[in-house]
């Protein structure tokens, strides 16, 4: 069986939350959540500027697009293209095109899991990017951005670069 893939798929704008809790309900009453395991509608916080109060309201990233994990079949396609409300999946030809990680990272639709063997204080050295091989100390560790701040000695000034969790490693 092949893997799981996030495709998007085309909705009537406005109907993007109905499609979602639609297909969902046809994959249950089908058996078929082994197919199709995750559906995602992308929405950020936004601070209503002209409410007194700062009201925060939820705006859809993708208007008229909904996001959904799947095992690619006849019958996985069938049961997401025949929801009403459906207008096609994102490709070419009408042949649906699974996201690349770097496009399901840059969405957030995924949070990947980096266990960090690192902490504050400790030295690590840089294993990615334009300063591999450089050693730093760990200043700041932010789990919930997925970054680490490493204070790294550059031209003999300390110098604080930002950097993914997973483009780090503790010095043994």
């Amino acid at each position: 069986m092949s893997e799981a893939k996030w495709y998007v798929v085309h909705t009537y704008s406005g109907y993007e939350n109905t499609v979602s809790a639609t297909i969902a309900k046809a994959a249950e009453n089908r058996k078929m959540q082994d197919m199709i395991l995750d559906i995602k509608v992308p929405v950020e916080k936004v601070v209503d500027a002209s409410d007194p109060n700062g009201k925060i309201t939820e705006h859809k990233i993708f208007p008229g697009y909904v996001l959904v994990k799947m095992i690619m079949t006849d019958e996985s396609w069938h049961l997401v293209r025949n929801v009403r409300g459906v207008t096609g999946f994102v490709g070419a030809d009408g042949k649906p095109i699974p996201l690349t990680e770097e496009e399901i990272q840059a969405l957030g639709v995924e949070k990947r899991e980096v266990v960090v063997g690192y902490e504050e204080g400790d030295t690590v050295k840089v294993v990615d990017g334009p300063l591999e091989g450089f050693l730093g100390t760990v200043e700041e560790i932010d789990m919930e951005k997925g970054r680490v701040r490493v204070v790294v000695s550059m031209f003999g000034r300390e110098t604080p670069v930002d950097l993914d969790l997973d483009q780090v490693e503790i010095v043994k």
